[in-house]
């Protein structure tokens, strides 16, 4: 198939739709398919990709990481995507991208496909402060409601994403598919001692979060039940990994809770052998997202054989199974540190979590979630010739 994908962010911008959109990308592309992306440009460098089409794109008021595509620079490629014959459009994002992929398919007669990689309504609030949360949920589930009536099928990252879609009133047919690992190139990466290069002390526990500094990350919950992790192991470092919007007031956080010592901010990790080195010197992975849609982190931590400890809210509650490779905790501080203490306390469990990670991880290889996806694709296009909605329960093909 030759597919046309659209998002308004992908590298050099890091979070997690970037990822999911490569591990497609580059999934499909081994099964045969060809896939052309339609993104911002950013001020740094990318790559030469003639098969990435880089839009210009202004800053975004607040949000220093991200671009924001020009509408007429992308809906203007229309003649010239035209002859390139493609047979669905799939928009990876709800902002220009999502309205300039409806205004592509209607003028080229394509299947259009949307992912709902996030579920804004859950963390509008933080940054928007003026404004009721309240009000806030109810106009971003409007607008999701509506800009999912546009499209012809959706993708949700796990079944909750999918049944609070539902519970909104989409009605139009939604599949369940993850984002899968590259596990062969991400897990063979190499890149020296990970302790060595920040300066850690070699015997201390350490705690590892990857993501997105942002508050709906839920961060401070780790920072708030850091002291209670420290009362039985003094020397525990909680390691993160990754920059936004809510740093700040995450250091200011640890400096109340008086843990600013045992807190490193690492920043942005490369993932080419730094970010695996990095997995695998940490003795246990935190988590407490109250708004992931998958929580692709647990199974990189996993597929490297650390082990984790998290909260199961929305889309972790499908990646998540108690004791095989992880731990699940309560949304409390008091049980999640128990979590961590006892994994840290017990050698023994934390090396048959371990193993387990490794092999739980290999059920989520990038090559089935796009060979699911491409049935899906499939699907959708025969809806438009035969008029049928497409089904979710089908085999993959």
């Amino acid at each position: 198939m030759n597919i046309l994908m659209i998002s308004d962010v992908y590298f050099p911008r890091v979070n997690g739709v970037s990822t999911s959109i490569e591990s497609f990308r580059q999934a499909l592309a081994r099964h045969g398919h060809s896939v052309t992306l339609i993104c911002p440009a950013y001020p740094v460098g990318h790559e030469d990709d003639p098969d990435i089409l880089r839009i210009p794109s202004r800053g975004v008021l607040a949000d220093p990481e991200d671009r924001m595509m020009h509408y007429r620079r992308v809906t203007e490629l229309t003649p010239t995507l035209a002859k390139k014959c493609f047979d669905l459009i799939h928009v990876h994002t709800p902002f220009v991208a999502h309205y300039a992929g409806v205004t592509l398919a209607q003028r080229m007669g394509l299947p259009i496909v949307e992912t709902c990689h996030t579920l804004f309504e859950e963390y509008l609030h933080h940054y928007i402060t003026w404004l009721p949360k309240r009000l806030l949920r109810w106009a971003a589930q409007r607008v999701a409601v509506r800009q999912c009536r546009a499209v012809d099928a959706l993708v949700a990252p796990s079944s909750p994403m999918r049944a609070t879609l539902e519970r909104h009133g989409v009605r139009c047919p939604i599949t369940v598919i993850a984002t899968g690992l590259p596990l062969e190139s991400f897990c063979q990466a190499v890149d020296g001692d990970f302790r060595q290069r920040y300066r850690l002390p070699p015997e201390a526990p350490l705690l590892l979060f990857v993501g997105r500094a942002a508050h709906e990350k839920n961060i401070a919950f780790l920072i708030d039940m850091l002291p209670r992790v420290l009362a039985r192991h003094p020397s525990a470092l909680l390691v993160i990994a990754g920059e936004g919007p809510a740093q700040e007031a995450l250091v200011h956080r640890a400096q109340q809770a008086g843990v600013e010592a045992s807190v490193r901010f690492v920043g942005y990790v490369r993932r080419d052998g730094p970010l695996q080195s990095m997995y695998r010197a940490a003795d246990v992975f935190v988590f407490a997202s109250r708004t992931e849609t998958q929580g692709l982190v647990l199974l990189e931590s996993m597929a490297l054989g650390t082990p984790v400890v998290s909260t199961a809210v929305m889309g972790t509650l499908d990646v998540l199974r108690d004791d095989v490779g992880c731990l699940i905790a309560e949304d409390d501080a008091n049980d999640f540190a128990s979590k961590v203490n006892r994994l840290l306390d017990d050698t023994s469990l934390k090396s048959r979590l371990s193993q387990r990670a490794v092999d739980y991880a290999g059920q989520w290889h990038e090559d089935a979630k796009a060979r699911q996806l491409a049935g899906w694709y499939r699907q959708v296009c025969e809806r438009e010739i035969h008029g049928h909605a497409p089904r979710d329960d089908q085999p993959d093909r």
